[in-house]
């Protein structure tokens, strides 16, 4: 039984460590709880911030980096990372 227990742990971070660490950022990395903060710390790792803004709680982040674009969902009381996407140009509105 020992085994199965380990794993099942060792998939599931096998599935998350791809969606959890991109390009610097981690998962509940403190990035600031203010647009400036969010913004000036993700200039510092080298990304180009495209847009940001406040919506249900959390300060999001349109970046990119080595032409790239990527989400950053930050929440805005704790200033963590609580998610990052990797953006898909055909969800793109630009045409």
């Amino acid at each position: 039984m020992q085994k199965s227990t380990l794993i099942k742990p060792a998939i599931l971070a096998g599935l998350l460590i791809p969606a959890t660490a991109i390009a610097g950022l981690e998962l509940g990395q403190t990035l600031g709880t203010a647009e400036a903060d969010v913004r000036a710390a993700l200039t510092e790792l080298g990304y180009t911030v495209q847009e940001i803004e406040i919506e249900d709680g959390e300060i999001e982040a349109e970046v990119t980096l080595e032409g790239v674009a990527y989400e950053v969902e930050v929440a805005a009381d704790t200033g963590q990372i609580v998610g990052i996407e990797l953006e898909d140009d055909a969800d793109s509105d630009d045409d």
